[in-house]
């Protein structure tokens, strides 16, 4: 049994870094090279280069450090992810869910699910064959605010008792605030939502000539009108988690449910 005196000791430790990070996240500085850094880097696809037990990620090592603190801070039951790709984060969050599982001695799995407008046949078939997604993950084709789709999310959804969220499909505004609108009260108190790329607001206007999305109108600024709508009041920017991180892409859009 750990005593009142290594409490009080690793309380004082994860103050001490709680300030650590806050100083870091007032370094303006600091932020505009961790800004110029992630623009150098995309330039490299940099996020291309890891996995996640054998599958292709594309995400910053700090996202995925941020993702497992979420996963084991909010414990949930389902965990719902639009944007598939190579299917590396289904993976990752399936992972995290089975650990959580493991250490309680649960039986019943956590499960994930993913949804994404065209699931290549390719990916699918890798995914399925991960020994990781038998009774942990279901893909659901087609776009993530349609309405069938959105009824079978909201079906299982009801099933789960805590839902974590994470939204990285079609980076538009229009689209993100759809989604934050269909799905953000799925998320209770506690939870989160995780909104992805929202660093496009900062990257140069130039940077995606062949996408819809860019400065002015990307996840950003979706999430910056949901926040000042009624339905996102439940929610505020969790800046210390923000200022920890320092490169992330995802500025703003690491969403605590407060209410």
């Amino acid at each position: 049994m750990t005593d009142n005196s290594d409490q009080t000791l690793h309380q004082t430790f994860r103050e001490e870094c709680a300030a650590n990070a806050a100083q870091a996240g007032q370094d303006l500085a600091l932020k505009a090279k961790t800004v110029d850094w992630l623009v150098h880097t995309c330039r490299h696809k940099y996020s291309y280069n890891f996995t996640w037990l054998g599958r292709p990620i594309i995400q910053y090592p700090q996202d995925v450090m941020a993702l497992q603190e979420l996963v084991w801070q909010v414990k949930p039951d389902l965990i719902i992810e639009t944007g598939i790709a190579h299917g590396g984060s289904l993976i990752l969050n399936a992972s995290l869910l089975a650990l959580l599982d493991l250490c309680e001695g649960r039986t019943t799995p956590r499960q994930v699910l993913g949804i994404d407008i065209d699931i290549r046949a390719h990916n699918r078939a890798a995914i399925e064959a991960h020994p990781l997604t038998p009774g942990r993950i279901e893909m659901l084709q087609g776009s993530s605010i349609g309405e069938d789709i959105v009824a079978q999310v909201r079906e299982r959804a009801s099933q789960a008792e805590r839902v974590l969220l994470i939204l990285d499909s079609n980076h538009t505004h229009e689209h993100v605030l759809a989604e934050l609108q269909l799905y953000s009260d799925l998320v209770k108190p506690g939870s989160y939502c995780v909104v992805f790329d929202t660093v496009v607001e900062d990257m140069p206007a130039d940077f995606f000539p062949d996408r819809p999305w860019g400065p002015g109108n990307n996840p950003k600024t979706a999430v910056r009108e949901f926040l000042a709508s009624e339905a996102g009041q439940r929610f505020r920017v969790d800046r210390a988690l923000e200022d920890k991180l320092l490169l992330t892409v995802a500025p703003e859009g690491y969403l605590y449910c407060q209410g």
